[in-house]
């Protein structure tokens, strides 16, 4: 594919207002065909300098703008709006990439207009970017395409993305009080053992006598913080590199994802979630007319648990022979009971898709009520775990001063 160049132009609309902006294009007449395709009539189009002076993308590690599902949902939503309308795909891409807040988003989709402007299908243009568009997209889309209804598969993808979004906050709701929490707690406890446990250190050594176990204990472990402070800071970013560049690998998600769903607590939560997300993708991908075997396997790769997926590849094993799909999972426990019945009827009635949707439907519901059962749970416990951490310190600071008072007397 040719270099994309930036070009800015300024063209006429119909309502004879002068309108003015910048694309990326291939060369200067696929530049001023794109002005044409936005319904504008072309005044001048020229070639600039990308990435110079005020329009230089300024970009921090951590602090930009990641593509993220809702944006996904939002794009696929347009789409099928446009395509509906009857614009053409080109044209609906240009218009995309024109009006969307993501500059990141932008610029791909730019990028899949160069593509499917040469000839490209759409699905085979997003595959380029299969970092950014998950594998239940671009399927979706593939399908769309060869059956004639792209339309309904971008909907598809745009409820789908719309209820995992919805899942993934409330579980981020679910969470963030107790990590904060938890952190707030770290801080304090680092705080104290780092500034306040020394000065009372120097103030116990002029009282003479032996000191309390428990202050012997601060003191110690304030002495160590000194040097352990910064090997913690420096571990903690060598794990958060590594963990980002593993966290994926089937080594670390055999090991982790099976604890996982065995968590005392969280596990209930992470168990119903990926069994919503595997009932939804699952009832999608047969509704959009995507064979059940590559449905299988696409579904297994964004269920977000490795057990859930390992059982998936015995399913496929099993509907490769010509068997049922409720079988398999029958023998594997993540799968309750109730789900597996419910396949099986579904699959005996000719209605999997419709099953699937109303299983996905009850553990949406069954994950809203459990992680809103944590969070109230939860609150009371973080709040006590804080108050004996942090008022055991304060005890143990003073009780040399109890001492004090005895010897005084």
């Amino acid at each position: 594919m040719a270099t994309s160049l930036a070009f800015a132009y300024k063209g006429r609309n119909v309502a004879g207002k002068v309108v003015k902006g910048r694309l990326d294009a291939g060369t200067e007449s696929m530049a001023m065909s794109r002005v044409r395709a936005m319904g504008l009539t072309p005044i001048s189009v020229a070639e600039v300098e990308v990435g110079t002076g005020l329009n230089m993308d300024i970009k921090i590690p951590g602090f930009n703008k990641s593509i993220s599902l809702k944006d996904l949902a939002i794009m696929s939503r347009q789409m099928a709006t446009m395509t509906s309308a009857g614009l053409s795909l080109l044209r609906t891409l240009n218009i995309l990439s024109e009006q969307t807040e993501n500059k990141d988003l932008a610029k791909i989709l730019t990028s899949i207009r160069n593509d499917v402007e040469t000839g490209v299908s759409l699905s085979e243009a997003m595959g380029k970017h299969s970092t950014v568009f998950p594998p239940i997209m671009i399927n979706l889309i593939r399908a769309g395409e060869t059956g004639g209804f792209l339309e309904n598969s971008l909907n598809s993808v745009a409820g789908n993305f719309e209820s995992e979004g919805k899942l993934r906050d409330t579980i981020k709701s679910a969470l963030a009080y107790p990590i904060i929490v938890l952190i707030m707690a770290v801080v304090a406890v680092i705080g104290m053992l780092t500034f306040i446990v020394p000065v009372f250190e120097k103030m116990f050594k002029g009282f003479g006598g032996e000191l309390p176990l428990p202050t012997q204990i601060l003191v110690v472990l304030s002495k160590t913080m000194v040097w352990l402070l910064p090997v913690l800071i420096v571990g903690g970013i060598a794990f958060a590199v590594w963990w980002r560049k593993n966290k994926n690998t089937d080594r670390v998600r055999k090991v982790l994802d099976p604890v996982k769903l065995k968590l005392p607590v969280f596990g209930p939560l992470l168990t119903k979630l990926a069994i919503a997300r595997f009932s939804r993708n699952f009832s999608t991908m047969i509704g959009a007319g995507v064979p059940i075997l590559q449905s299988l396997n696409i579904v297994g790769e964004t269920s977000g648990n490795w057990v859930v997926e390992s059982a998936l590849h015995k399913v496929q094993e099993s509907v490769r022979q010509g068997k049922s799909i409720a079988g398999p999972l029958a023998l594997e426990p993540v799968f309750p009971a109730m789900v597996v019945q419910m396949i099986a009827v579904g699959e005996d009635a000719g209605a999997l898709q419709q099953m699937l949707g109303k299983i996905a439907d009850f553990y949406d519901q069954e994950v809203q009520a459990t992680a809103e059962q944590l969070t109230a749970l939860i609150e009371p416990l973080m709040i006590a775990f804080i108050g004996v951490v942090v008022g055991g310190m304060i005890v143990a600071l003073y009780m040399p001063m109890f001492s004090i008072f005895e010897y005084i007397k």
